[in-house]
C-alpha cells in the first residue's frame, strides 16, 4: 500500500491545457487533504461586484469603508454560496478554525468575518465564497496525469492582490516559465 502524503498548506498550480476550464490558470492552497477527499480555496479569481464590505453590510455588521477595497474571491465551484475566511494562525476561533500548512488558518463563521477588519484579528486575510473539492483518490489521478503542479505555499502570493499575475509568479517561483509549458500532457 502506498504511503499517503497530505498535501495539505501547499499549493496546486493547474498546467496549461487542463480540461476543466474552471480551474484553467488556478492557484489553489490545499487546506485539507485526507485519504477520502481534499479540499482548497481558488487564490486568484475575485468575485465580480462584490466587496467586503458589501459583504458585511449585507450580515449588518459594521465595517470601515476601507472593506471595500478589499475583493472578495470565488473559491471554487463547490458550495459557491458558502464563505471562508483564509487568515493567518494567528487570530484562531476556537473550535472553529481549521490550521494548517505553515501558520494559515481558515474559518467559516460570521466571527471570523467581523475580525476580519478588527484590528486584534488576523494580521492577514480574505474571504472566499465557494471551494475546491475533491473525492476519493480524485486529486492524486490528477496529479498523476500531470493536471497539477505541486509548490510550497508562499503568504505574501497567497495574500497577494494581483490576481491576474498569480499564476504566472506560482510558476515562477517553481522555476517554471509559462511560456514554456505545454497544453499537452503526458508520461514518460
Amino acid at each position: 500500500m502506498d504511503q499517503f502524503h497530505s498535501l495539505a498548506g501547499r499549493l496546486l498550480v493547474a498546467m496549461p491545457g487542463i480540461s476543466d476550464p474552471r480551474f484553467e490558470h488556478a492557484v489553489i492552497l490545499v487546506c485539507a487533504h485526507r485519504p477520502d477527499h481534499a479540499m482548497g480555496l481558488r487564490l486568484d479569481r475575485p468575485a465580480p461586484g462584490v466587496d467586503l464590505k458589501k459583504v458585511l453590510s449585507k450580515l449588518e455588521t459594521a465595517a470601515p469603508d476601507s472593506a471595500a477595497d478589499r475583493p472578495v474571491l470565488v473559491g471554487g465551484p463547490v458550495e459557491r454560496e458558502r464563505g471562508f475566511v483564509l487568515h493567518t494562525a494567528d487570530w484562531l476561533a476556537e473550535d472553529a478554525s481549521l490550521a494548517f500548512g505553515d501558520g494559515l488558518a481558515m474559518t467559516g463563521t460570521r466571527e471570523a468575518l467581523a475580525a476580519m477588519v478588527d484590528p486584534a484579528g488576523p494580521q492577514r486575510s480574505v474571504l472566499l465564497l465557494g471551494y475546491a473539492g475533491w473525492g476519493e483518490g480524485q486529486l492524486e489521478d490528477e496529479l498523476g496525469e500531470n493536471v497539477w503542479l505541486t509548490a510550497e505555499a508562499d503568504a505574501d502570493l497567497i495574500f497577494d492582490a494581483d490576481y491576474d499575475g498569480k499564476w504566472g509568479k506560482a510558476l515562477a517561483g517553481l522555476g517554471v516559465d509559462p511560456a514554456r509549458l505545454s497544453g499537452q500532457s503526458g508520461r514518460a
